[in-house]
């Protein structure tokens, strides 16, 4: 008999949809450092925040005010930056 494999779901902060975890894009402050950054390959730990990669929660993230923290992460414009690259490819 095969393992099961978890599934991790994780709730987008702008629409609020809950979904696989590999669906959503992740933003992450480093707990030491306190450091936010696109966490693209899920390796950094600390405090995240999940947004949807598929459909306008991408878009709306990036109009987010930065001085609105969400969960305590804040979102600033090098965030912005990343992520509007990342939806570019």
């Amino acid at each position: 008999m095969k393992k099961q494999e978890k599934k991790f779901k994780r709730q987008c902060i702008i629409c609020g949809e809950i979904k696989d975890r590999n669906e959503l894009i992740r933003i992450t402050q480093d707990y030491k450092t306190g450091e936010v950054k696109l966490n693209i390959n899920n390796k950094l730990e600390g405090r995240s925040v999940y947004i949807c990669k598929e459909g306008e929660c991408a878009q709306k993230a990036l109009k987010l005010n930065k001085k609105k923290a969400v969960k305590k992460v804040k979102i600033d414009e090098n965030i912005k930056h990343e992520l509007y690259n990342l939806l570019q490819k």
